[in-house]
């Protein structure tokens, strides 16, 4: 076999290896609980809980804003976001934060909104005072 031949399947190989490294680290969506196994980055997804309501006051503090969240699993956890409070953040359907757990809170680095469609012709909003409003 001939020297080219031979670097070009070690050439291969190795990035073969390297793409698969990349696959193996990546995972699917956790839930807090096991987020509060491990200390490193994890992607929560789940559902505002409106009922709590947010904590942001940007004359104390802007760059803290903090609220509850149920994962997929129905856990409650609170989040803390060190960052503006995004905007629409009452509209969003679905969150998913990236971040980690410590000492039960759920410090988000990012925060990732999923905001209803435009084209959805029923959609419902429920504000916090409980009041429903519908958009056409």
């Amino acid at each position: 076999m001939k020297k080219s031949a031979i670097i070009g399947l070690i050439t291969i190989a190795m990035c073969v290896g390297f793409l698969v490294s990349l696959n193996a680290d990546t995972s699917t969506y956790a839930t807090f609980a096991e987020a509060a196994k491990d200390a490193r980055e994890f992607h929560v997804m789940g559902y505002w809980e409106k009922s709590k309501g947010t904590y942001y006051d940007a004359e104390k503090d802007a760059n803290h804003f903090a609220f509850y969240m149920k994962d997929q699993n129905g856990a409650l956890g609170k989040v803390v976001y060190n960052g503006t409070k995004p905007q629409d953040f009452e509209r969003s359907e679905k969150l998913v934060l990236i971040g980690e757990m410590k000492s039960g809170t759920f410090y988000a680095s990012k925060i990732l909104m999923k905001c209803p469609s435009k084209y959805n012709n029923d959609l419902v909003e429920v504000k916090q005072d409980g009041k429903v409003e519908k958009y056409n």
